[in-house]
């Protein structure tokens, strides 16, 4: 072919495809359908709020240590008097005065510290949980619409109300 009439063909074939019905081709047009039922339509949305509960309670404590050194020098001196009497000889009984008084003062310092010492002293704190509660609440979802188009009836859910009309894309394409 000639570049010439490749030239008039593709000139005559933009024609004819611009002279042709839009439906023709499977555009889409638009339209009005009635509109004949709107409902709308809710979901439950569930939240965790965090809620913070506090209360006041009795709290037991002991103010200070006891710092005496009573336990231990009594336990010493009883100690080393019990040594002193079990041993017979000068030897022994000094052996006896001084292994009883380490012993004794061991043992009395352990019964000081058992006992703990100080005063026992109650106060109010304020103690504080957080915990949490579900919350829900109805929220709009959307709208049911049903409506005509033709002889036939459709339904869709769309985001607003459409009122009494609903604009319709309308598509036309040749059954094959």
């Amino acid at each position: 072919m000639s570049l010439i009439v490749k030239k008039i063909v593709k000139t005559v074939t933009g024609c004819v495809l611009l002279s042709a019905p839009a439906f023709a081709l499977g555009a889409s047009t638009y339209d009005e359908a009635e509109v004949i039922g709107v409902q709308p339509v809710y979901e439950t949305v569930s939240r965790e709020i965090p809620v913070q509960a506090c209360r006041e309670e009795q709290v037991t404590y002991r103010s200070g240590r006891n710092r005496s050194a009573t336990g231990p020098i009594l336990g010493a001196i009883l100690g080393g008097a019990l040594g002193n009497a079990i041993g017979h000889e000068k030897s022994n009984k000094r052996v006896g005065t001084v292994v009883g008084a380490v012993l004794g003062g061991s043992i009395g310092a352990d019964m000081s510290r058992r006992r703990g010492g100080g005063s026992v002293q109650t106060r109010t704190e304020e103690v504080c949980d957080t915990r949490y509660e579900v919350r829900s609440e109805e929220q709009l979802a959307g709208y049911d619409v049903r409506y005509v188009y033709g002889t036939t009836t459709y339904q869709t859910r769309m985001p607003r109300d459409p009122g009494a009309t609903l604009r319709v894309r309308v598509r036309v394409s040749p059954a094959e």
